[in-house]
């Protein structure tokens, strides 16, 4: 199976991301680890890692917790 991420705004609308797809979920979770505030810079608000078409997890903030 291959993982990738889904990257959304605030109100949960999908956003133009970076179209990477992963082996397995460890290699996706070490890339996000990298490349979150890239992507928090880039307007992206949260993300959901997905297995095909399945949630792993998510919608997951990329914000600091309040």
């Amino acid at each position: 199976m291959e993982f990738r991420w889904r990257y959304q705004d605030a109100q949960g609308r999908d956003v133009a991301g970076p179209d990477v797809v992963f082996a397995d979920q460890t290699e996706a979770e070490e890339w996000f680890g990298a490349a979150w505030r890239d992507l928090l810079d880039a307007g992206v608000d949260q993300v959901t890692l997905l297995r095909a078409e399945s949630e792993v997890y998510g919608p997951m903030s990329l914000h600091p917790a309040q």
